[in-house]
């Protein structure tokens, strides 16, 4: 990305491959982006779910440059996945979702909001049988609930990303609490069952504006012939307000798996 790259990288001893994650030189000389970076390590080095990244070290080198070491992974993200195939069979996206839903609800429970769920931050890689396994990435905008740090990011600086974004994250990105995430794992399964999103726009403005404003599009015209519950799934995952939304990252889990079932 933008910020920095990943290598992949073999411990001489060990005779195993690792990814490196290192922050370009630009990003090194804005503390802000340093305090992300190190945000991201310990947030995920919290988490034991097979569904997200292992964190294995994280360290200096000589010059103070940073680097977190993290498990090697081979596959792709989901949307490179869109992009190659298309909307996905319903039962793969909603395993795919419900994986990302075991690791969030584990984030939940650390008391962090992860805030940039979607397509891109998804990991498809198979387990050693050949199954898939989903790993949930990248907590360099997490936020956890109790502390009372400001956002490391300039201001009038959008954390996030809009087409997954809730509408409380668009107004008050500081606030958001853990019904933010549901929002935006249902805007994921939204697009990985359409390869469209429930609000369109050309532009950013337009996007936030939809999101804000409209209701979403619905999935049965998009997508004749899938399951009628969806739509009320959507409808409960979609809710502007969040009083109204699946309240838990687990009630959303547990209202997909009965689709499923």
């Amino acid at each position: 990305g933008g910020m920095g790259y990943v290598l992949a990288v073999r411990h001489v001893e060990l005779d195993e491959l690792f990814a490196l994650k290192l922050l370009s030189n630009d990003a090194l000389r804005n503390a802000d982006a340093v305090a992300r970076f190190v945000r991201e390590a310990r947030a995920a080095a919290r988490l034991k779910s097979e569904h997200v990244a292992r964190v294995v070290d994280v360290g200096h080198f000589e010059d103070g440059a940073v680097y977190i070491v993290m498990e090697h992974l081979q596959g792709r993200d989901l949307g490179e996945e869109l992009r190659e195939r298309g909307p996905l069979p319903v039962e793969e996206a909603i395993t795919y979702v419900l994986q990302a839903c075991d690791a969030i609800s584990e984030v939940h429970a650390e008391g962090y909001v992860h805030r940039d769920i979607k397509p891109g931050n998804l990991f498809l890689t198979h387990r050693p049988n050949g199954r898939p396994c989903i790993k949930v990435l990248d907590f360099g905008i997490a936020k956890h609930l109790e502390s009372d740090d400001p956002d490391l990011t300039m201001t009038g600086v959008m954390l996030g990303s809009p087409r997954y974004m809730s509408p409380e994250q668009m107004r008050r990105t500081r606030t958001v609490d853990a019904r933010s995430d549901v929002w935006s794992m249902g805007v994921v399964l939204f697009k990985l069952l359409t390869n469209t999103l429930p609000f369109r726009g050309e532009s950013v403005p337009e996007v936030i504006s939809s999101v804000l404003f409209d209701a979403p599009l619905s999935l049965s015209s998009l997508r004749p012939g899938l399951p009628i519950d969806l739509d009320s799934f959507f409808a409960s995952a979609l809710e502007k307000e969040p009083d109204l939304r699946f309240q838990t990252i687990d009630e959303l889990a547990q209202a997909l798996s009965l689709l499923r079932d």
